[in-house]
């Protein structure tokens, strides 16, 4: 049977980006507070989320560093703090709002990670890791949603998770890391469930090994250290400071608007191994 000429079906192709798919990663005059911003990746998400039109709140212990950093950017407010004090994570939302009237975005950076064997441990440093890196986030992104719900405001909380909270840190040694950022992945979900009805969006951006002065010494300048990264990551590397760029406006910016609850690892392939 005859059916006629076949037809074949075009796809019309352009070279241009769907119309404003681009802008949705621009933060023109939102208000990101970033924690641990006096060094390492704090630092350079920070000066990222300034180049796409951000208002910056940069917060840390080091007041020099961070009021070096605010005088580079173009519109930036420097805040010493220690977010693991009382009182600590209410005094940044307080000098936050106080200065820019409102805030948009909340990147939970501030963290430290302690090797020591679990048998040699001692439980109040343990206890204190764990207040930084997983108690202090807590009560900023509660401070901050609070804030959101009284003035019905859209909010977002960028926690930084790591690869160590989905396995353990093995021959690294660093129970309070690994239990920690464990913690605080499951957190994520808990509170991105908890608000998701009142516009707030929570998700972890999780890296593996990118250089900083925490991991710099042991990570990346010993033999040891460098074939743990390399063996351990299927691309056979540690990542370099801009590849997190992407994955951190995508969790801070409208691009992820129906993004929350998640974990994004940006790993170098290590957590598929």
């Amino acid at each position: 049977m005859d059916r006629g000429p076949s037809v074949r079906t075009v796809t019309k192709t352009s070279d241009q980006a769907p119309e404003g798919a681009l802008d949705r990663f621009r933060m023109d005059g939102r208000v990101v507070v970033v924690t641990g911003a006096s060094s390492g990746l704090g630092e350079r998400f920070a000066r990222v989320l300034s180049g796409v039109g951000a208002r910056l709140v940069v917060a840390a212990r080091r007041t020099d560093r961070i009021k070096a950093l605010a005088d580079e950017l173009p519109d930036a407010l420097a805040v010493s703090v220690d977010v693991a004090d009382d009182g600590g994570p209410q005094y940044l939302i307080d000098a936050t709002v106080d200065h820019f009237n409102r805030i948009d975005v909340l990147v939970n950076n501030a963290g430290i990670s302690r090797v020591v064997p679990a048998v040699d441990d001692d439980l109040d440093d343990f206890r204190h890791e764990l207040a930084v890196d997983l108690v202090a986030p807590y009560e900023l992104a509660r401070r901050a949603a609070r804030w959101w719900i009284d003035n019905d405001h859209p909010g977002v909380v960028v926690n930084l998770g790591s690869v160590l909270g989905t396995g353990s840190g093995g021959r690294l040694r660093v129970p309070g890391y690994t239990a920690a950022k464990g913690g605080l992945h499951n957190l994520t979900r808990e509170l991105a469930v908890q608000w998701a009805r009142r516009d707030i969006r929570v998700n972890a951006l999780a890296p593996a090994w990118f250089e900083t002065e925490m991991n710099s010494d042991t990570m990346f300048h010993t033999d040891a250290g460098r074939g743990y990264v390399e063996s351990g990551t299927p691309m056979g590397r540690g990542g370099m400071s801009h590849e997190l760029d992407g994955a951190l406006l995508l969790l801070a910016s409208d691009a992820g608007s129906y993004l929350t609850g998640h974990v994004l690892y940006v790993d170098g392939g290590w957590t598929a191994t």
